[in-house]
């Protein structure tokens, strides 16, 4: 139906005629001639009619915004001083001559152009969303990402290889969203979380390298990175270490980078283990283009009256650590300081300590701060000595269990480096390793994974992981990207005793290891090679490369953040018949029944 894309229309088509399809962008009346702008995926062009051609300018005259046209027209130049040097088709116009309606559209609930729009009018009309240049321009670039992907990985001797939709239960991660079979009365499948076990029974049957780009499920709490369902890459090696491993995938980043966006990434990408991470940022997924940095001072307070501080400085479990903020002094107000306050409220810090540093030459009387009576003159010179502090500096104080204090002073050298301009234009990547294999679960009182229970811990002595679960590391790993974690993944457990012993500490017991990975445990017994993988958040990846928001921005047909999609007004009701064949009956509420 057409010749070319309208986008694609430039100088090298002069004076030749082209068919074009797509929808009118805008429609303009200039008193006699007419202007269309014509707008299909890879742009749009300018279309003028005039009265010459009666038949083409009657059809014009009738069209309107949305529209769907079909255009034959001769190129000519604009005229000059016209031109619009911003786009492809700039130079030229068609001149049309014919022009055929292949569809009206009623008046849309919102312009093409109109970027204040709110998301829930945007995902209830996405058909209309998606026109949008912006949008048009994210879904080409999610394609190339994973073209570019697939090359690599094809290049590298991976196999793409699906894994089933209907699987089994399991009782770690998130809750899994349950699909009633109507074959298997009162009995369920479960949609996958990921591909886990699956990709690691085909390394046990001699695939050796395996990759999908896939769905997956998971029902938790939604926010701007999460989704219900979301896609990820998921790949699997046989016979390969962590940094063997690692190496292929800083490649294949490295390649999709300099693809897709002509961008020369780090060689070698940093390792920062998880302990120093969150050290130095609060946060195992540290934003480094933030120069900004915990400091530990627990040490230098644990001897003063103050208890706010020699409290959590006493506590194994707490910690004191002040954030330097150069410069803050002058370019931080009193209400400034007073709203990040409430601001690590929201993380459980119960108030934000300062100390404002006017003239380090003074000693104490260059320093402003409600704390400083509480603190005697060595802690203060310690504390200004490990700082690095400055006159015009300013520091903040965290004090409580180390969890709070990580967290709210986290989170505000995040808003910190964000509010004063701090943060570096481009790329910073790290792996995050050495994760802690274990971690204490207060409400279940027991251990819990920190990735998943199939992640290999960096010992083989199986007494001495039992012996100090808490002190155990895994060979886990994330990769992180401007403060945002793109994928994980770890070396896993290739040894059946391993496994067993893992699932015990978990308080798995035998039955329920054998009813829910019978399967895992029985292939581990027939050669299992050591092997380990990982996974790439693709939405999170696009998302980050495309410098949107939210991955809903990224995703086609995304879900809200309560897990409903206003297009087509999904999760819906059963019908009574479709409930009798699955053997479900629903519990009415009585307020309902009244």
């Amino acid at each position: 139906m057409r010749s070319h894309y309208c986008g694609q229309v430039d100088t090298q088509l002069l004076d030749q005629t082209v068919t074009l399809c797509g929808w009118v962008h805008r429609r303009r009346d200039h008193g006699g001639v007419i202007f269309i702008d014509l707008r299909d995926r890879e742009g749009l062009v300018q279309v003028v009619f005039d009265p010459d051609t009666e038949e083409a300018f009657a059809h014009a005259e009738k069209v309107r915004n949305e529209f769907v046209l079909r255009v034959t027209g001769r190129v000519r130049r604009r005229p000059e001083g016209t031109e619009n040097t911003d786009i492809r088709t700039g130079e030229i116009e068609v001149l049309g001559k014919q022009l055929e309606i292949l569809n009206a559209a009623e008046t849309p609930p919102f312009q093409i152009d109109d970027e204040d729009v709110h998301e829930d009018v945007r995902l209830r009309y996405r058909y209309i969303d998606l026109r949008r240049p912006e949008m048009q321009a994210r879904f080409k670039l999610r394609h190339r990402v994973t073209s570019a992907m697939r090359r690599y990985l094809d290049d590298n001797g991976f196999m793409d290889i699906e894994t089933p939709m209907l699987t089994k239960a399991t009782p770690e991660g998130a809750r899994d969203y349950l699909v009633p079979s109507r074959t298997h009365n009162g009995n369920f499948f479960a949609l996958p979380q990921s591909p886990q076990l699956f990709k690691q029974l085909l390394m046990m049957s001699g695939m050796d390298r395996y990759y999908q780009i896939v769905r997956c499920f998971r029902d938790e709490d939604l926010r701007a990175d999460r989704q219900p369902e979301f896609t990820q890459l998921d790949m699997e090696l046989s016979f390969v270490d962590e940094q063997t491993l690692r190496d292929v995938m800083e490649n294949m980043v490295r390649y999709v980078f300099k693809q897709v966006m002509d961008v020369d990434l780090s060689e070698k990408f940093q390792v920062m283990p998880f302990d120093e991470a969150i050290r130095r940022y609060g946060s195992d997924k540290p934003d480094l283009r933030n120069p900004l940095e915990l400091i530990d001072i627990a040490d230098l307070l644990s001897s003063v009256e103050f208890k706010v501080f020699a409290g959590p400085a006493k506590d194994p479990k707490g910690r004191v650590a002040a954030l330097l903020v150069p410069g803050g002094n002058s370019a931080l107000t009193r209400k400034q300081i007073d709203d990040y306050t409430k601001f690590v409220g929201i993380y459980g810090a119960k108030g934000l300590a300062y100390i404002k540093v006017n003239d380090t030459s003074k000693g104490r009387e260059g320093l402003q701060s409600p704390i400083m009576k509480f603190l005697p003159d060595d802690a203060v010179n310690g504390i200004l000595e490990r700082t690095g502090a400055k006159d015009g500096d300013l520091i903040f104080f965290g004090a409580d269990k180390a969890s709070v204090v990580n967290e709210s002073l986290g989170a505000l050298r995040l808003k910190l480096g964000e509010d004063l301009n701090l943060v570096e234009d481009g790329w910073r990547i790290l792996w995050v390793t050495d994760f802690p294999m274990f971690e204490w679960d207060d409400k279940e009182k027991r251990w819990s994974a920190m990735h998943h229970p199939f992640t290999a811990p960096n010992t083989d002595d199986i007494e001495a992981l039992k012996a100090d679960p808490g002190k155990a590391l895994s060979r886990g790993y994330d990769m992180v990207l401007n403060g945002s974690e793109i994928g994980g993944g770890s070396i896993r457990i290739h040894d059946p005793q391993i496994q067993a012993a893992v699932f015990e500490m978990l308080g798995i017991g035998d039955e329920e290891a054998r009813e829910k990975f019978g399967f895992l445990l029985d292939a581990l017994k027939y050669g299992c090679p050591p092997h380990g993988g990982m996974a790439f958040g693709l939405d999170r990846f696009v998302m980050l490369m495309a410098g949107a928001s939210s991955i809903r921005d990224v995703i086609a047909f995304p879900k809200t953040q309560t897990a409903s999609c206003l297009l087509t007004s999904a999760p819906s009701v059963a019908s009574d018949a479709q409930l009798r064949e699955l053997g479900i009956r629903l519990k009415v509420k009585q307020a309902e029944k009244e």
